[in-house]
């Protein structure tokens, strides 16, 4: 199999945290490899993930990463980071404060709602 990578992944064994879609529903994975512009990540089962984007959370590396979905077999998920430049993984902090404020104006119409059926 031709290994079309960009750049060199290191072999690693770190524990990880996939926030998978809108509804913020997490899985925890193993990252079994890792470059500036990918990984590899690892379910303990099978998984069925969005092409879109999911947020990695890598406590050991003390990072969090948006990343999109290139390849999945099984358990196994190839993603690539999504970066400004190739070298500069971008937090997904910004990403994450948005889909906050978006369930909080949610939560308010919802709360609203509930207030003025009484």
């Amino acid at each position: 199999m031709q290994d079309r990578r960009e750049s060199v992944r290191d072999k690693v064994m770190y524990g990880g945290v996939a926030e998978i879609g809108e509804c913020g529903a997490t899985r925890e994975c193993i990252v079994r490899n890792i470059s500036n512009n990918g990984a590899t990540i690892e379910f303990s089962n099978d998984v069925q993930l969005p092409k879109e984007q999911l947020s990695l959370r890598i406590a050991r590396k003390g990072r969090s990463f948006l990343a999109r979905v290139i390849w999945w077999r099984d358990n196994f998920v190839g993603v690539a980071f999504r970066a400004e430049s190739p070298a500069e993984p971008v937090s997904d902090l910004e990403e994450r404060l948005r889909r906050s404020e978006i369930k909080k104006r949610q939560l308010q119409r919802r709360i609203d709602e509930l207030l003025s059926e009484r």
